[in-house]
């Protein structure tokens, strides 16, 4: 019987151990099965995240194809910074103001913060008669600017320079248009050399943000030959210079070797409509420029 019992005991013990490593063994079956399902869940992830970075990266790609389209191309003709300057010159000291209608700008002050649509300036250049150029004669009138005079040259001979204009040259080489939004705003006009210095900012300045806008957000060889003729700077021809400038920028853009338009295409509206709706009328008999009606 103790020989039964001990077997019997013994064979309890045997089927307790197999039940318990089949447990064992099932739990860590599970314990697998679910690593696996884990793994399979991040696989899946990390695919939908990767065919979602392809399709954004597709549809970008297609956009900028659309964009790149013949058509589709907008001008950048929007440059013509009028909002800035309408808001730098309200903010602007009488001072400054005052040293501004000396330089022969004064006009400029009154210019509005209008916005023009892409189209119309865009059918602006597009008609535009290439040689034939109509608006020569009335541009720097209906602009307010000098119209009479020597034209400034097209760049600057850097060796041909003095060395104090040379260091006017680095001062002012690769600025940007905000930089000089600031210093015009920033530098002072107590003394002769502060009023000489503000008066070479502000004529970078209204080249690049209105008379000769680029699409480059830097001063150009054409915007720094001016601010070397200072001693006939109210003299020159600023209305031929404006003009020269964006008929070179129309031409281009006609011709397809630039994409966008270089100049003001908003002062070129402007010149449009104020000489079409005076044509005819004698100098005295046209009202003032668009901008000064009032």
């Amino acid at each position: 019987m103790a020989d039964s019992s001990t077997s019997s005991t013994s064979q309890s013990h045997s089927e307790k151990k197999q039940t318990f490593h089949f447990r064992a063994s099932f739990d860590t079956e599970n314990i697998q099965l679910v690593a696996n399902i884990q793994k399979f869940h991040q696989h899946n992830i990390e695919l939908s995240i990767k065919n979602l970075q392809r399709k954004q990266s597709y549809h970008t790609q297609e956009k900028m194809a659309a964009r790149n389209q013949p058509g589709r191309n907008q001008t950048k003709d929007l440059k013509c910074a009028t909002h800035l300057l309408n808001d730098k010159f309200r903010n602007m000291s009488e001072e400054k103001k005052t040293i501004v209608r000396d330089l022969g700008f004064g006009g400029l002050m009154h210019i509005p913060p209008l916005r023009v649509h892409h189209q119309v300036l865009r059918e602006l250049a597009n008609n535009f008669k290439l040689g034939e150029n109509r608006l020569e004669t009335g541009y720097g009138d209906a602009l307010g600017i000098n119209a009479t005079g020597d034209l400034f040259p097209q760049k600057v001979n850097y060796k041909e320079l003095s060395e104090d204009d040379k260091e006017i040259f680095r001062r002012f080489q690769g600025k940007t248009l905000k930089s000089l939004t600031d210093e015009i705003m920033d530098i002072g006009a107590g003394n002769e050399q502060d009023r000489l210095m503000f008066k070479r900012i502000f004529i970078l300045y209204i080249q690049m943000a209105f008379l000769l806008p680029t699409t480059i957000n830097k001063i150009s060889p054409v915007h720094l030959a001016p601010i070397f003729e200072m001693d006939t700077i109210t003299e020159r021809n600023w209305g031929g210079h404006v003009l020269s400038f964006i008929v070179k920028g129309i031409t281009d853009y006609k011709e397809k070797k630039k994409k966008a338009i270089d100049g003001c295409l908003f002062a070129l509206m402007i010149i449009y409509f104020h000489l079409s709706k005076n044509k005819g009328k004698k100098r005295a008999e046209r009202p003032p420029k668009p901008w000064i009606a009032n």
